[in-house]
């Protein structure tokens, strides 16, 4: 039993140093799966002489009013005999306290130092954990006393915010209930009942505690109570009898006060014969074994939780990728292999492994053949234009046979205008290619650690894309300019074929410009330009590929590659510098991850053992 308890109590401990405790989460975590004690009741119910029963020190903060204005986690860990007691807050670590009055004054102190020397609570538990031979394995959450008005120093709002304080702990299924209520009272009054029966109406958690019997009104008696009759609990009452403020006043030791208990409830007739199931001693000793049997009935569930929580922290941790190594070849090493990492996605994306990559493909079938139907030859091929640059290329002496020059001159002007479309399917393409470089970047989890290096990735394939894009505009450009420097020689030569199938060899130079001559050279001349066009809507896309996606897909980090080599290990370092955010993350992980294997491997070890 005890080994049982104290491996949900150091789970718990591990937990709540590692803030994994639930608070403000919808999400169960391993905290919530755990099964612990709260200790309810109003205020003056006698809840804090319950709990110093229980220790059997003398440690709790005393006084009028609401004195236990935090939550009060208290984990006890029963040690070998003969060992010295001692006790440890959470929030100070590694610093035993041996004087429990100091134990009583630090709890003061770190109260206030949260809710600042008045009389405000707050949810922000401490926790304190009491090791001693004489104390059973057990965690009890001491909560806020119930109240019904605030008193001076408090907001009106106060009776609510503590009665959902303590809802917050209670109405948890694994919580039990310890239901704190004092015998000289109506026990339909008592706070603690109530607000346990909201949550728990069938008592199946509840615990019932009556303390203050010895002051009961002469000739009255709890008996009624305790033996069940007048409420009835899955569990039986049990009585207390406290210290009294006078024994408090005289330092009356628990060893003495819980002796004089015991022989209260021998000696009183009403009692004698309930004895052996009241005091204190009785109370821890049930409470513990209690949470044993709810901890054994708790294992499958606490078991699945850790399991599960085990593979997300392990898939967490692995996308956060691991520490940065310590030496500059190591360094070098971990750079090299996140930029394959993001070179091998960006790779996939241009080879439709993921999606962007089709984006090229659809624009060389879609728009770069609209964009070569939208140009407009008018302005080239007027009849003006035509007149004007065939006389021109004419020069003194007109042309014999076809206006060659004139043809000449025409198809160059008019293929010129391919340049906008070549340069804008260029453009269109490294637009593509810069938003796959950021997708890519966004998928290589790698790249996330390290911010430095991950805009200098960033930095070094936008440049490389810059250097392809120049290449390619170059070489689509010069595509067009092969097409204007030699046009094709079976073109001349069914020029003069036409001329003799039309006739007129011997009309005059003027009547050679006319206006049916000049249309039928533009229609020759258009006629030209769209058989080139046809032949660079295939070609222009090769070029871009070649020039661009193919060397992307080749060297986009080549050129990276070889200043890496070049940079001292301080540089390495700046690169390999990780977001704080993200180094604290992974620290805390692994911290939690160690928790939880540990919690799996000694709770599976129980569960074989049952």
């Amino acid at each position: 039993m005890d080994n049982l308890i104290s491996l949900v109590n150091k789970i718990q401990r591990a937990c709540t140093a590692l803030g994994d405790h639930g608070e403000a989460s919808a999400l169960p975590t391993l905290w919530d799966s755990l099964p612990s004690i709260a200790v309810v009741g109003g205020q003056s119910s006698g809840k804090s002489s319950v709990l110093e029963s229980i220790v059997g020190k003398d440690f709790l903060p005393r006084g009028s009013g609401i004195v236990t204005r935090r939550p009060l986690v208290l984990q006890l860990h029963k040690s070998e005999e003969g060992s010295r007691e001692y006790a440890e807050f959470l929030h100070l670590e590694r610093k035993r306290f041996t004087d429990f009055g100091a134990v009583r004054k630090e709890i003061q102190d770190e109260t206030d130092r949260e809710t600042g020397e008045t009389k405000q609570i707050s949810s922000v538990p401490i926790h304190l954990t009491i090791y001693s031979p004489s104390v059973v394995n057990l965690t009890l959450v001491d909560l806020p006393g119930l109240t019904k008005v605030a008193v001076e120093g408090q907001p009106d709002s106060i009776v609510q915010d503590i009665e959902n304080m303590v809802r917050s702990y209670i109405e948890k299924p694994n919580t039990i209930i310890l239901a704190i209520s004092p015998a000289n009272q109506d026990l339909a009054t008592s706070d603690a009942i109530k607000i346990s029966r909201e949550v728990d109406p069938s008592g199946e958690r509840t615990i019932g505690v009556l303390t203050k019997i010895d002051l009961m009104d002469k000739g009255t008696d709890a008996v009624d109570l305790l033996e069940g009759r007048s409420y009835l609990l899955k569990f039986p009452w049990i009585g207390v009898v406290n210290r009294s403020q006078a024994d408090i006043n005289k330092n009356v030791d628990m060893i003495a006060a819980r002796r004089r208990e015991r022989e209260y409830f021998a000696s009183t007739p009403e009692y004698k014969h309930l004895a052996n199931r009241m005091g204190s001693e009785h109370l821890a000793k049930m409470l513990s074994k209690h949470l044993e049997s709810v901890i054994k009935s708790r294992i499958p569930g606490i078991q699945s939780l850790i399991n599960k929580t085990v593979a997300e922290l392990e898939t967490e941790l692995s996308h956060l990728g691991k520490p940065m190594a310590a030496d500059a070849g190591g360094k070098l090493y971990t750079i090299m292999e996140i930029c394959r990492l993001f070179d091998q996605n960006y790779k996939e994306h241009l080879n439709g492994m993921r999606p962007g990559g089709d984006k090229v493909y659809n624009f060389f079938d879609n728009q770069l053949p609209a964009a070569l139907q939208r140009l407009q030859f008018d302005k080239q091929l007027s009849l003006e234009n035509i007149r004007k640059l065939v006389t021109e290329a004419d020069g003194y002496q007109p042309h014999l046979i076809a206006p060659e020059q004139g043809y000449r001159r025409l198809i160059e002007s008019t293929l010129i205008t391919i340049k906008g479309p070549a340069e804008a399917s260029v453009e269109a393409v490294h637009s593509i290619l810069k938003d796959l470089v950021h997708k890519a970047i966004s998928e290589t989890t790698e790249l996330k650690q390290y911010p430095a290096l991950r805009t200098e990735v960033k930095n070094a394939a936008m440049k490389s894309l810059e250097r392809m894009r120049e290449q390619s505009k170059k070489a689509a450009l010069q595509l067009v300019d092969m097409e204007c420097c030699y046009l094709t020689v079976d073109f001349f030569r069914r020029l003069p074929q036409e001329v003799d199938k039309v006739g007129n060899h011997s009309q005059s130079i003027f009547e050679r410009y006319n206006e049916a001559y000049l249309r039928r050279i533009g229609t020759t001349v258009l006629s030209y330009v769209n058989a080139v066009c046809a032949g660079l809507r295939h070609s222009i896309p090769k070029s871009i590929v070649y020039c661009q996606v193919r060397e992307a897909k080749r060297s986009l980090l080549d050129f990276y590659y070889t200043e890496l080599g070049k940079l001292e290990q301080n540089r390495l370092s700046a690169l390999l510098n990780e977001d704080p955010a993200i180094m604290e993350r992974r620290s805390a992980l692994a911290k939690r991850l160690e928790l939880y294997r540990s919690a799996q491997a000694e709770i599976d070890m129980v569960a074989w053992s049952k």
